[in-house]
């Protein structure tokens, strides 16, 4: 068993292995997950949290790299969540992101962190709100969260970050995919990155394009900016954290952060909720009261709503 408390506070004073940890413990759903979590609630509140997506191979790790290094220079702690593809064989992060982002592993101000999709849809791994909680409660200022790449299925990054951020690079189809209700619909900021190739001009003006005829936005409402980067020289990057902190503003003046972190906690407890339904409904499987529901309905005595309404409130004691 682990002293939580202790780890806990280890986490505070920014020491890595109490961090990666407590991130451990939350990837690998332990059974003292609810008492870390617990611990962490009161300390947590006070982290930005950024979410990058884009298609793959449009920079995502070399902008968050980029980022981070900008976020040190302005003498704030980051922390950066890299979600990766799982692997096949031992269902672990690939790691590639946080091989790209090496050159940061040895400040003490920054926690860079792999985790693995495992399966899980949408761009995100499955425990990322639990690790971004902990990131908060070690002291991170800036929390980046870098999707796994996953094309327009990515959008469930809006939900879990206070600002979302769509990265594009031309030449890549991302002209197309402008036009489509996909990822480009959960924008805060737009980032053409890859600047210094033919064809962004176009890409930027299409985006913008795009946006004018998006939903109508009365006057004080957020407009998504564009900006043109080329990571890998870190040009534009500061053009981006500008626009970050102009959302982050607009935000709190309008009462917009405070809504969207109460609609990530009430999905957060949704989340929880259904999955320990299901984990008592799967082991229902071979249990009488599943096989009476479902000899009712073969005789067309009960439809299957009536039944699953049966058995919540069996399960609930409803």
């Amino acid at each position: 068993m682990v002293d939580v408390p202790e780890l806990v506070a280890q986490a505070r004073e920014g020491r890595p292995r109490a961090v990666a940890r407590l991130i451990s413990l939350v990837e690998g759903a332990s059974p003292q997950l609810r008492e870390v979590m617990a611990a962490l609630a009161p300390l947590t509140g006070g982290a930005y949290v950024v979410g990058l997506t884009g298609s793959p191979g449009v920079g995502k790790s070399t902008s968050t790299s980029a980022l981070v290094s900008a976020y040190r220079r302005a003498g704030k702690r980051v922390g950066v969540l890299a979600v990766d593809p799982s692997s096949p064989f031992s269902g672990g992060a690939l790691l590639g992101d946080r091989v790209r982002m090496s050159e940061h592993a040895s400040d003490p101000g920054v926690y860079i962190r792999s985790m693995a999709t495992r399966g899980h849809l949408g761009g995100l791994a499955w425990s990322a709100p639990q690790a971004i909680r902990v990131l908060d409660a070690a002291g991170c200022e800036v929390i980046l969260v870098e999707t796994v790449g996953v094309g327009q299925s990515e959008v469930e990054i809006a939900s879990q970050a206070d600002t979302s951020v769509v990265l594009l690079a031309p030449g890549m189809g991302d002209g197309i995919q402008a036009a489509k209700a996909g990822i480009l619909e959960i924008g805060d900021l737009y980032v053409v990155n890859k600047a210094d190739r033919d064809g962004a001009d176009a890409t930027a003006r299409e985006l913008n394009h795009m946006l004018g005829l998006g939903e109508a936005r009365a006057a004080g409402d957020w407009r998504p900016p564009i900006v043109k980067t080329v990571a890998a020289r870190g040009e534009g990057i500061d053009e981006v954290v500008e626009a970050l902190e102009k959302h982050r503003a607009w935000m709190e003046e309008h009462g917009v952060l405070a809504e969207r972190r109460r609609a990530r906690a009430a999905r957060e407890v949704e989340t929880i909720a259904v999955t320990a339904l299901r984990e008592r409904i799967g082991d229902l499987h071979g249990d009488r009261r599943l096989d009476a529901l479902a000899e009712r309905i073969v005789a067309g005595a009960l439809d299957p709503y009536a039944a699953s309404d049966e058995l919540v409130a069996s399960l609930t004691g409803n």
